[in-house]
């Protein structure tokens, strides 16, 4: 693959991962107090043109 392709992919993941991480720390903090409580995560990824989608699941813990 290419640098550019690769400095690219690099650039749109550091934004996933950043943007979803203020995201997340907001509707937590939206939720009041959360503690002991876990919440069900999905994360769907499509790139239009390419037929693809990539899935991930997990679980994220509240806090106080």
């Amino acid at each position: 693959m290419s640098e550019d392709f690769n400095m690219s992919m690099r650039k749109f993941l550091k934004q996933v991962g950043v943007t979803s991480q203020q995201a997340i720390e907001e509707a937590l903090r939206n939720a009041g107090d959360t503690t002991g409580k876990s919440f069900d995560a999905k994360m769907v990824l499509t790139i239009d043109g390419l037929d693809m989608e990539h899935v991930v699941t997990g679980k994220i813990e509240g806090q106080s």
